[in-house]
């Protein structure tokens, strides 16, 4: 015998609205969860069927004192289609009237570029001249170092190296004091280090 199929959550949402509809009562959430099993809804389930409803605003829901008490009538239903109709009609109404615009300016960009042996012979010329500009960027940018702007930036870029080069070297000369203060014994083991890094006797700053 196989498994019965279980409600889907939009069968569990009309099966429970039906609770409401029937008695047009107010009820606690546990109430509820007693009365659902009725409709093939089962406990566990109701809590979020029924925030489903409300979320849709197809049940009403408020607190009293400690209570939290829902409840649904026909009407309600019926006013959230209303509601839900009036939209779709103004959204509808919306997209027709851009759809017209659209379709207004389309019409207005094709005026003047209807297809002609003059429109050929332009767009022709106009392909060519294109081709022209790509080509005299392409040389231009062979001759970008004699560029004045570019080369005083290159300038303001060597100034800026040659500042950074001296303030190293200062800053090894520095630390080769510091070791040579605080180290006097390990004078031949700090030459042989400096050596092995590149830092040898002729390194001077750069004039």
């Amino acid at each position: 015998m196989s498994k019965k199929r279980g409600l889907s959550l939009e069968e569990k949402r009309e099966q429970m609205l039906q609770i409401f509809y029937e008695s047009q009562d107010f009820f606690l959430l546990k109430e509820l969860e007693k009365l659902s099993p009725k409709k093939g809804v089962i406990s566990q389930s109701v809590k979020d069927v029924v925030q489903s409803l409300v979320d849709d605003d197809l049940v009403l829901k408020d607190k009293i004192g400690t209570s939290v008490y829902f409840w649904s009538l026909p009407s309600c239903a019926g006013n959230q289609l209303r509601n839900t109709r009036s939209k779709l009609e103004s959204d509808l109404s919306s997209s027709r009237n851009r759809f017209a615009e659209l379709i207004e300016q389309r019409d207005n960009l094709k005026k003047g570029r209807e297809e002609s042996d003059e429109r050929e012979v332009a767009l022709v010329e106009l392909k060519a001249v294109e081709l022209q500009h790509n080509k005299l960027k392409e040389e231009l940018a062979c001759y970008v170092d004699n560029d004045p702007a570019a080369v005083e930036q290159m300038k303001v870029a060597i100034e800026v190296a040659h500042s950074a080069a001296n303030r190293w070297t200062d800053n090894i000369f520095t630390l080769q004091q510091w070791c040579s203060t605080n180290f006097p014994q390990a004078k031949e083991q700090l030459e042989h280090l400096y050596k092995e890094v590149g830092i040898t006797d002729d390194l001077e700053y750069l004039q």
